[in-house]
């Protein structure tokens, strides 16, 4: 039996990680593909659908083909609710791009139009699927580290700005670096500590360098003028369990020390972080230890050891769930965890107060 899935959104995210994902993967067929710019959705259909594939400008007529297995939706963050929610009620099983929703109301109402009409959804956090998160969420889930009591989350760049599409439009998007890569850093850090039970959040947000013109950034300089997100966000969050997390993120700061979708765990027994590649750290017999995990060590020539495509197994991970009736890997209720801390930073950097869960 083949999955046919459709493409809500046939931008950027979908063009350079789901679509090129699912084409890889054997008995998928991407029959229809919709965006509001027309041009784009026939582009994509040119390149990666089937014979005869169909191409929609309203994701609802696409949402009537009751051939469709699933669909993946690609929008710009402020639709993630209503086309998710609109696909499960047509008995579409969804993978969603990250962040799951702006607000943690629209979440769980995504959730609950899943549990509703028995469809599968899932998150697209794909950072799980990497080498090193795979192997330390081995680690973490077998209790090496022992209670793991302080994770930072790390989405940090020093100038990378994104220019296109409606990243800097806070309407769209809901916010800005936040959202966009401080999301990933932190699902990885709750999925290693999996702890999804938040008490409170103190967060700041900052609009400094979005203000500069011609600013040196890798994709060109911005325009201060449509820059109506911050540039950079920081929260510390407690647990009921008093574990704490700090979190940064930032497209723009004067910092040599960079990292996107990385995490520092420290617990009882060990440590961990993925600074340097994979390094575990601990004692032993009295003494200190670094052990660094060789995670794509080609170790004999003319070959390139195995290397980990984190969007081909993220998007392989849905469609086995599909096809075999498993449990998905980023699970909806840990996603709305993180939308819920997400928006409580915005919340405390707005009115100067924790905000308590």
């Amino acid at each position: 039996m083949n999955l046919k899935i459709g493409i809500i959104g046939c931008g950027g995210i979908a063009n350079g990680k789901h679509l090129p994902s699912l084409s890889q993967i054997e008995n998928v067929e991407i029959v229809a593909f919709c965006d509001i710019d027309i041009e784009k959705a026939e582009s994509a259909a040119q390149a990666y659908g089937v014979e005869n594939a169909k191409v929609y400008q309203d994701y609802k007529e696409l949402l009537q083909d009751e051939s469709i297995d699933a669909v993946h939706v690609c929008t710009p963050n402020n639709t993630h609710k209503e086309i998710t929610v609109d696909a499960l009620e047509a008995k579409k099983h969804v993978m969603c791009e990250k962040p799951m929703a702006k607000t943690t109301e629209d979440a769980q109402a995504m959730i609950d139009a899943a549990e509703k009409n028995n469809r599968k959804l899932t998150i697209g956090y794909q950072n799980r699927f990497r080498a090193d998160s795979q192997y330390l969420h081995k680690v973490t889930k077998r209790g090496d580290l022992g209670e793991i009591y302080l994770g930072k989350a790390q989405a940090i760049r020093r100038r990378a700005v994104p220019t296109w599409g409606v990243f800097l439009d806070e309407e769209q998007q809901g916010g800005g670096p936040l959202i966009d890569i401080g999301t990933h850093a932190l699902d990885l850090t709750l999925w290693m500590m999996n702890n999804y039970e938040p008490e409170s959040v103190m967060g700041t947000t900052f609009h400094k360098l979005g203000k500069k013109e011609n600013a040196a950034n890798a994709w060109g300089p911005w325009d201060p003028e449509k820059f109506t997100v911050e540039d950079s966000a920081f929260g510390f969050i407690k647990m009921k369990n008093g574990a704490t997390i700090i979190l940064e993120s930032s497209w723009a700061l004067n910092s040599l020390d960079v990292d996107e979708a990385k995490c520092t765990l420290s617990g009882t027994e060990a440590g961990a972080d993925m600074k340097d590649g994979l390094r575990i750290n601990g004692e032993d017999m009295g003494e200190l230890y670094t052990k660094h995990i060789e995670l794509d060590n080609p170790g004999v020539d003319f070959y390139e050891g195995d290397t980990v495509d984190e969007a081909l197994e993220e998007a392989r991970s849905f469609v086995n769930s599909i096809m075999h009736d498993t449990e998905v890997v980023v699970k909806p209720q840990e996603a709305l965890v993180v939308t819920q801390i997400l928006e409580a930073i915005y919340e405390s950097a707005k009115t100067g107060k924790a905000v308590y869960f």
